[in-house]
């Protein structure tokens, strides 16, 4: 049995986290943080956890958590997590971070984009990226893995075996991603209260989102040159889900079918992604680890969509997944 901490349990992703890892034959939940005052049960924050969480939130050092456990979630805020879980590290703990305060290459990127001097820069470009349809034995062994980004995902997954095929044009790459309420976290905002969201669409962080240099980092690593990418995020009225439409240039003509034998070539040992020839929606994935793709061309050039949940392929169930991987377990134990 491996001992797992969550790393601030209160907000939605480690809700997931935890509802995945109570299901899982091999992993136990001994503790959970939080620095709410009183130590009150996690259930009382989380109230599906009645009956089956009742762990009091408690307010530990890094150092304890990583004492107490084999494994910690960091379900932190960005430019947080790594102040601390160097500290978790060093107690003996491996971690997967659902931060992006490791998914960058090089700390004048995460500078650029975060605003924040990286405080353990000496780990980027050197931390395992947890996508492990992608890079599975860079995963194996490690201690600390980078946890993707939700939208990153989603355009990741698509696009890497097209970059890596080398019959893509890399320079003109648009990626247009509509996702559910509960990606912005569960702190309250103008944006996604009620009255604000619901019947509304609207974009968001046009050409700043901070999700773009990691899916140029990423695919990048598929392609001679570093990718340009126009990613525009938008808000959907809906709890949970991510619908991405991306759009790539082939260098030359291409059929709708060999895209497709691209993909289902790729993705063809991989459980947890699903080539499909009708058009996904975001109810078809919902509340699964599962990211469902096709491709269509369209006047010469090639559109990907791909549809995930959010919270759990875009994030508790993909660090579900890495913890499998990490401790040598069948990686789609606690998932299906």
């Amino acid at each position: 049995m491996v001992t797992v901490a969550i790393l601030g349990a209160t907000g939605y992703t480690a809700l997931e986290a935890m509802k995945l890892l109570l299901r899982h034959p091999e992993a136990e939940i001994v503790a959970v943080t939080s620095r709410q005052e009183g130590s009150p049960p996690v259930s009382s924050v989380h109230p599906s956890l009645v009956g089956r969480l009742d762990l009091p939130l408690e307010d530990l050092t890094p150092e304890e958590v990583g004492r107490r456990a084999d494994c910690v979630f960091g379900c932190l805020p960005h430019c947080a997590s790594a102040e601390i879980l160097p500290k978790v590290l060093a107690a003996g703990a491996r971690v997967v971070d659902f931060s992006a305060d490791y998914r960058l290459d090089d700390a004048a990127t995460y500078l650029e984009w975060y605003g924040h001097v990286h405080p353990d820069a000496e780990r980027l470009g050197h931390t395992a990226y947890g996508l492990p349809e992608l890079f599975r034995e860079s995963i194996r062994g490690e201690r600390l893995v980078a946890n993707p980004g939700c939208y990153a995902t989603s355009a990741i997954l698509p696009l890497a075996p097209l970059i890596r095929s080398g019959l893509f044009e890399t320079d003109d790459i648009i990626i247009d991603s509509k996702s559910g309420v509960s990606g912005a976290g569960r702190q309250p905002t103008l944006m996604t209260h009620f009255p604000e969201c619901n019947e509304s669409m609207s974009a968001y962080n046009v050409g700043r989102h901070r999700h773009t240099p990691e899916i140029e980092q990423v695919i990048g690593r598929h392609a001679a040159v570093l990718p340009s990418v126009i990613f525009t995020p938008q808000l959907a009225p809906m709890d949970r889900g991510i619908l991405s439409t991306i759009y790539i240039r082939p260098k030359k003509a291409m059929a709708e079918g060999e895209v497709m034998d691209l993909l289902r070539t790729a993705y063809a040992k991989e459980r947890f992604v699903r080539i499909v020839d009708h058009l996904p929606g975001t109810k078809d994935t919902v509340a699964t680890n599962f990211c469902d793709i096709t491709a269509r061309v369209v006047r010469g050039r090639v559109l990907l969509i791909s549809c995930l949940d959010n919270l759990v392929k875009g994030a508790a169930g993909a660090a579900v997944q890495n913890f499998n991987v990490l401790f040598d377990l069948p990686e789609t134990m606690g998932l299906l």
